[in-house]
């Protein structure tokens, strides 16, 4: 039972840009902008620990979120109590930013609630878990079950975290225009129209949401269809008006209007999803719609209108999100590839790029845990291959460009990304560090596996840490673009102080990868030079979490242009859980 006067805890302070419940982006120091998605997490327990004497303990639930720079806890917000249960399902939620580039640390610490006070010493501790909200989302069915921690020699019991996106308006409008004789308005030619979209406000005005491009020197133009989010043409809500105005473009970069206010109800148009629309129901001849010009209309006693406009398909689809596809059951599958090469230096010394210092991360470490901490949370099994390329291997000093790091070539997995590292460790006293510098193998490596899983169950990250210049570009380029059509993403971190400018040019964002004379699908490339990265008070947490929220940022959106182009749907998410009857009638 909910005992809101129990434990009237005060509202947290939080940024002004959030509700009482904020997202973590006003801990995080490092994310500047409002995030696209924000999760809804429920808690529930089971079996915790009894308290109190003649009764059961009255549960509540205290989040916190660890800042990254100072790793500092901060409460985030709290759940109502639950009167007299050790297995409660608490009401509240908690509400988060949601950052696939980041490690997102959360800890639930579980009270027994014995008076009134907000302060949390004065009441019992039940135990405490930790976790990462991409640990949360990455579960299956964005359900995560732990035990519960924290008091010595006791079961605590078990937590139960769900995550799910918030209900916002994902739809989106794919839509085309065509107009039939509208005014001529060029001296020399015709007219060169094009179609402005508004969306109303709360207030009466207009804001601009869309532009369709200019077709040329005619009165009949036909303009390309476009899609345009529901969220951007109306904020979401269906009933609001949009108003579209017809232009005749000048090279001047002046324009002038055809016809004023030509208004249309969405929601007249939502109704229907099919290609081409139709609304007889509406009016006789609903798609075809007047461009009406006043002043002409006041001169002119048998002015009709300067031309019709007509809506020639209208569909609305929703648009998927990557959190659809991770709930679905979608798994990141993560790769590693060390640079090897003697340009490195001599692992041995401390000038080394390789060197181990006993206290601190070498540059491939700390972008092997920055990277590797995040995406191991939506990997359900956390075995991850790791290869390295660039060097001599014993007993028989051969050089090789895709050599495991345990040394088991028919099984190159680590068990998480810690066994990455410890399996690195052991590479460097074991082989002799050579060259050349070979992108191709392991990207070829890699590829192989994402060609044999097209169907969205899977899709494969490789990180590549490198020191310098590569030596294969040419094979390099043809293997991305040939990866380009697989389920796979590359990032590459350049480590020490080496130029990388051809590095820029397999990132691809100006101009797409291209391989004798064939363009790469889509970019599947991120680079980024680690000195960028390292902060200047010598912070290597901070240094990290600002290498990972960069080099991953762009990991959902080429993971979406995958399954765009190939047509692959999320798979439904598991139904959502719900306690045994036994579990409701103990609660009641």
């Amino acid at each position: 039972m909910w005992a809101p006067d129990k434990f009237n805890a005060p509202p947290l302070k939080m940024d002004s840009r959030y509700t009482s419940t904020a997202g973590i982006g006003d801990l995080n120091q490092l994310s500047a902008a409002i995030p696209a998605t924000r999760v809804e997490v429920s808690v529930s327990c089971r079996n915790l620990l009894d308290r109190d004497t003649f009764s059961k303990s009255d549960p509540i639930c205290v989040l916190y979120v660890q800042g990254v720079g100072n790793k500092e806890w901060r409460e985030f917000g709290r759940t109502e109590v639950i009167d007299n249960t050790l297995n409660p399902d608490f009401v509240r939620k908690f509400i988060l930013d949601y950052f696939f580039e980041e490690r997102e640390n959360l800890r639930f610490d579980l009270y027994d609630v014995d008076s009134k006070s907000p302060n949390l010493s004065k009441h019992d501790f039940l135990g405490q878990v930790f976790c990462t909200l991409g640990e949360i989302v990455g579960s299956q069915g964005s359900r995560l079950e732990k035990p519960i921690v924290g008091i010595p020699g006791k079961k605590c019991g078990t937590i139960i975290l769900t995550a799910e996106e918030l209900n916002c308006c994902r739809d989106a409008v794919l839509m085309q225009f065509c107009a039939n004789k509208l005014d001529k308005k060029d001296f020399f030619g015709k007219s060169d129209p094009f179609l402005v979209f508004y969306r109303s406000n709360e207030d009466g005005s207009f804001t601009i949401c869309h532009k369709t491009e200019v077709v040329k020197n005619t009165l009949n133009p036909v303009w390309q269809a476009f899609k345009i989010s529901v969220r951007a043409l109306c904020n979401g809500d269906y009933d609001r008006t949009i108003k579209i105005e017809v232009y005749d473009w000048d090279r001047d970069g002046r324009y002038e209007k055809l016809g004023l206010r030509m208004r249309i109800l969405l929601a007249r148009f939502t109704c229907f999803s099919t290609v081409l629309l139709s609304m007889d129901f509406i009016s006789p001849h609903p798609l075809l719609l007047s461009v009406m010009n006043p002043k002409k209309k006041g001169k002119k006693k048998k002015y009709i209108n300067s031309g019709t406009v007509t809506l020639l398909s209208f569909l609305v689809e929703t648009e998927v999100s990557f959190l659809d596809y991770i709930k679905g059951g979608t798994q990141i599958n993560f790769t590693v590839a060390i640079d090897f090469t003697a340009s490195n230096g001599n692992p041995a010394q401390p000038t080394s790029l390789h060197y181990m210092n006993p206290y601190q991360l070498n540059a491939y470490g700390m972008a092997l845990k920055a990277v590797g901490e995040i995406v191991q949370d939506y990997d359900s099994d956390k075995m991850f291959p790791a290869l390295g390329f660039g060097a001599k291997l014993p007993p028989d000093g051969r050089i090789s460009h895709e050599f495991a790091l345990n040394g088991n070539p028919q099984n190159p997995y680590c068990d998480g990304i810690e066994g990455v590292m410890e399996a690195y460790y052991r590479s460097l006293k074991s082989v002799q560090l050579y060259g050349p510098t070979n992108f191709a193998p392991v990207i070829n490596h890699v590829a192989r596996y994402a060609s044999s899983v097209k169907d969205g169950s899977q899709y494969f990250v490789l990180l590549i840490v490198t020191d310098g210049v590569i030596s294969d570009m040419a094979q390099t380029k043809e293997s991305i673009v040939n990866a380009s059509k697989l389920p796979m993403s590359i990032i590459i971190v350049g480590v020490g102080p080496a130029e990388f400018d051809a590095m820029v040019e397999l990132d691809g964002d100006d101009v797409r990868v291209s391989s004798r004379g064939k363009y790469a699908e889509r970019d599947i490339v991120q680079f980024v030079p680690f000195r960028d990265y390292i902060d200047r008070s010598g912070n290597h947490i901070l240094s990290m979490a600002r290498l990972a929220k960069d080099v991953l940022a762009e990991i959902p959106e080429q993971f979406l242009s995958y399954m765009r182009a190939h047509g692959v749907k999320p798979s439904p998410a598991p139904p959502p859980y719900t306690p045994p009857t036994h579990v409701l009638q103990t609660q009641i």
